[in-house]
């Protein structure tokens, strides 16, 4: 038996286990979901699909990826345990069936950007995949406020990130087609 050059750092008994996240929203496009299944395939990593709740803010997060988050609006007091809507979920889960990837969801509250970074560093993701808007007055004013989230990643974080942008007649998540 031989042994390895001391120059040539040991292999680890088992592969730390890959993932990447995608940014998910409930009106988003089937294709950037497709395309964070194509590179969760290649990569042999897990698929983490994200929603970023910006109208709440995260109190506490549990080691178990569980959070507590309190609304923005002062008005409102009730403190809730951040759930993924189960909508948003069925879509995903159907716009992902016929791909052969493992997934999972994780609601979040607070900045889409800042959360996404935060999670991927949290999990050493190997990416981040998010969509572009569509075209129209709600995408356009939430930009004008909020800035571009891909833009903000860009500018925030270290890793690769992934930018999907649509085509003219892209159906959104579940939509069947």
């Amino acid at each position: 038996m031989t042994s390895a050059p001391d120059t040539m750092p040991a292999r680890p008994e088992s592969p730390a286990h890959a993932s990447i996240i995608v940014g998910v929203v409930p009106d988003q496009p089937a294709e950037v979901l497709s395309t964070a299944a194509v590179y969760a395939k290649r990569f042999g990593a897990e698929l983490l699909c994200a929603h970023v709740d910006e109208s709440r803010y995260t109190v506490s997060a549990g080691s178990d990826g569980t959070a507590v988050s309190m609304p923005i609006d002062p008005d409102t007091t009730a403190e809730a345990s951040a759930e993924f809507d189960p909508e948003l979920r069925t879509r995903i889960a159907s716009a992902l069936e016929s791909s052969d990837v493992e997934w999972s969801v994780r609601a979040l509250a607070g900045a889409p950007a800042r959360e996404l970074t935060d999670l991927a560093e949290a999990l050493d993701a190997q990416m981040i995949v998010v969509g572009v808007r569509r075209a129209g007055i709600r995408g356009s004013l939430h930009e004008f406020f909020n800035g571009s989230v891909a833009i903000q990643l860009a500018r925030q974080q270290h890793r690769p990130l992934v930018v999907v942008p649509l085509r003219a007649e892209s159906p959104e998540i579940g939509d069947g087609k």
